[in-house]
């Protein structure tokens, strides 16, 4: 008589293979609700990726076997002790309405989106899935909102509706675009043959795109990123020449294709970019210039604690206003969390930044490259956007990390 075969039951690795996937669509939620059809969706989109992402990364936890390197404590624990320290610097805060909107942000998205960036880039499929779907979403990004804006769908600039909201979205959506044209060019560096020419047409198709949302700070994040990681991925295999001709060629060419826009005048209509680096009068200080002096100012007035998680808006005389940050998370650590938090946030990110130099050439030049991809651009973002709640710039900091974690599968 056989044996009864055994009962069905579900593979672990196959409930974590959606990881990498629904770590991107977390990461570029924001984008993702620029797109004409997305925008009014029922539901939360963010609200819904977490949900999902959160019992998959917990098996993905669980399925691998996990190395840490021994330079991965000091970073990684000073950025868990700075997100308490922001709790805690709330207890001094003058502000109520923006400490209430900034603390679930730190609680709550902060240390997840840390942990997902550390085990995504650690696990080989779950990066690869993370990279194809930023891909996927820079596609429809760029594709849908330049569709948008030849339908009159969607308007840049928040005309019928929250300016502020439709302008954070509309950088958001630069720079999922930017990420993603940094990952297609990684792909063109190790392409051959007429897949090359593929990858690239792809890679300047999205450079292309990133000039409609309207982003300055997104295009200088795509000419980041691809000029960047595919640099990277030439100099960890040996070829200086290739890396420094590739930066080269890409920023000749960046500069020569906004040239014969501008020389273009039906050509740049509609470019909101070229408007606003090209067309925006320059003599009035610029805005970030006014917050960065105002952020050190009150930096070393408020010494040594700051003035707690959310104080600066209100002390900087810009009432309960959230999207009058200091722009600069240095800057913001400095004067919300004083010289502790300062302290913390050069010990986190930019000892993320100095494990992730030393660990490059430790790890195969294609997932070194894919982490730059992802992580200049917001790299960029950090110091003249953004503030220390968002969730894309612990994400990245956690991509930086994982380049000290190996995942290994288990023996079952």
């Amino acid at each position: 008589m056989n044996a009864a075969a055994p009962a069905w039951r579900p593979d672990a690795a196959v409930l974590a293979a959606g990881s990498g996937a629904l770590a991107a669509v977390m990461h570029f939620a924001g984008a993702l609700k620029s797109v004409p059809g997305l925008a009014g969706l029922p539901f939360d989109l963010t609200a819904l990726a977490f949900a999902a992402l959160v019992p998959s990364l917990a098996v993905l936890l669980l399925v691998r076997r996990w190395r840490l390197a021994r330079g991965l404590a000091l970073p990684l624990a000073a950025a868990l002790a700075l997100v308490l320290w922001l709790v805690l610097a709330g207890a001094w805060s003058a502000s109520d309405d923006v400490l209430a909107e900034k603390l679930p942000g730190l609680v709550l998205l902060a240390p997840s989106m840390l942990l997902a960036g550390v085990l995504v880039g650690a696990d080989a499929p779950a990066l690869r899935r993370c990279c194809t779907a930023t891909l996927v979403v820079g596609v429809v990004v760029g594709g849908g909102i330049a569709w948008g804006v030849a339908t009159r769908q969607v308007v840049l600039g928040g005309a019928g509706g929250d300016a502020e909201l439709v302008r954070v979205q509309y950088q958001l959506a630069g720079l999922a675009i930017a990420c993603a044209a940094g990952l297609a060019a990684v792909r063109v560096a190790e392409a051959r043959g007429l897949a090359r020419l593929a990858w690239l047409g792809l890679t300047l198709a999205l450079a292309a795109a990133v000039l409609v949302p309207g982003g300055r700070l997104a295009l200088l994040a795509a000419g980041l990123g691809v000029a960047g990681a595919p640099a990277l991925f030439w100099a960890l295999r040996g070829r200086w020449l290739a890396a420094l001709g590739w930066f080269g060629a890409m920023l000749g060419l960046g500069l020569l294709g906004l040239g014969l826009l501008l020389a273009s005048p039906r050509g740049a209509a509609g470019l909101r970019t070229l408007e606003r680096v090209f067309g925006e009068p320059t003599t009035a200080t610029p805005a970030r210039t006014i917050l960065w002096r105002e952020a050190l100012r009150w930096g070393g007035e408020a010494a040594p604690l700051g003035l707690g998680t959310g104080g600066f808006p209100q002390a900087a005389g810009f009432g309960e206003r959230r999207g009058m940050y200091p722009h600069n998370h240095a800057l913001e650590a400095l004067a919300e969390g004083g010289l502790p938090g300062l302290v913390l946030w050069l010990g986190a990110f930019g000892g993320g930044v100095v494990l992730a130099l030393r660990q490059a050439r430790h790890v195969a030049p294609g997932r070194a490259a894919r982490v730059a991809a992802l992580t200049l651009p917001v790299a960029l973002t950090v110091m003249v956007s953004t503030d220390l709640g968002n969730r894309m710039a612990w994400f990245a900091l956690g991509l930086l990390l994982s380049l000290a974690v190996e995942a290994e599968a288990r023996d079952v």
